[in-house]
């Protein structure tokens, strides 16, 4: 009992911690702007490499650009395009997961093989592919995450609503009348979602790693734009003169990633959620 006490304590104290952690990484994201000291983009070949100093907090880089400043304006890159390739990869899979599984039958075989094929090639080599037929740059990684996650999403919601339209309540909401739709929308989706929550948190920072890969390895965003995977690269000629160009941007990433994964933990301790995926 006090085992119990103890760790939900810990749970709740981790999720406040990781909650304000997040809050304020979006919040500097969202006004990234208005709260950079400099431009980002401005070159000054003048300032290249300069130590930290009142005007530039974390020194310039390479081309005399600040520092902090391309760390905020990247937070707005990497944070605000990895919530949009995890909420559209979301919203697809729960779609076709709750339809795949509640429906059953040929529309399932033929959504759970599409699955398969796609599950069946590794993750980034797939998502390199995509970006090589559609062309480098960000919108074309985006996209080509979105296609490639949606299927992890759909094949996970298809086994919780496996499970879950068995219960005895969904059977009643049929007998009384109601609707395919109207069952879905309120007796299968409601029950799924403190997974969802769960499974949402986690998955926020693996977005944030995969779109910083793609930066990273010249495919995302495309200079002078700011993006921490971009700015890593940037940074690696640097790396034994001027290790803090890919310090800070590895830093940032390490930070959300970590804080979204304990944040996922707590969540998971509260709802008593297991981690099933």
């Amino acid at each position: 009992m006090i085992a119990t006490i103890r760790s939900q304590l810990r749970s709740q104290k981790a999720l406040g911690i990781c909650i304000i952690i997040l809050s304020i990484l979006f919040f500097l994201a969202i006004f990234a702007p208005w709260l950079a000291p400099n431009d980002p983009v401005a070159v000054n070949l003048a300032l290249k490499l300069q130590p930290p100093s009142w005007n530039y907090p974390l020194g310039t880089d390479h081309l005399g650009r600040c520092n902090l400043s391309r760390l905020l304006i990247g937070a707005r890159i990497s944070l605000g395009f990895a919530s949009l390739i995890f909420l559209s990869s979301l919203v697809i899979g729960l779609i076709i997961g709750t339809l795949a599984g509640y429906t059953g039958g040929w529309l399932d075989y033929i959504l759970m093989r599409i699955c398969d094929t796609v599950m069946a090639f590794p993750n980034l080599l797939l998502v390199i592919g995509l970006v090589g037929v559609f062309g480098p740059g960000l919108s074309q990684v985006v996209l080509a995450l979105i296609l490639v996650q949606w299927v992890y999403y759909a094949r996970i919601f298809r086994g919780m609503v496996l499970s879950v339209k068995e219960q005895n309540y969904i059977a009643a909401a049929k007998i009384s009348g109601s609707s395919s739709w109207k069952v879905m929308k309120k007796h299968i989706v409601p029950n799924i979602l403190p997974p969802l929550a769960v499974m949402g948190t986690l998955e926020m920072g693996w977005a944030i790693m995969d779109l910083s890969a793609m930066s990273f390895l010249g495919l995302g965003v495309q200079p002078p734009t700011s993006e921490w995977g971009a700015m890593i690269l940037e940074g690696k000629s640097y790396i034994r003169t001027n290790p803090e160009l890919m310090l800070y941007p590895g830093l940032m990433i390490m930070l959300v990633v970590v804080t979204f994964n304990v944040l996922g933990e707590a969540l998971s301790e509260r709802f008593g959620v297991k981690r099933r995926f």
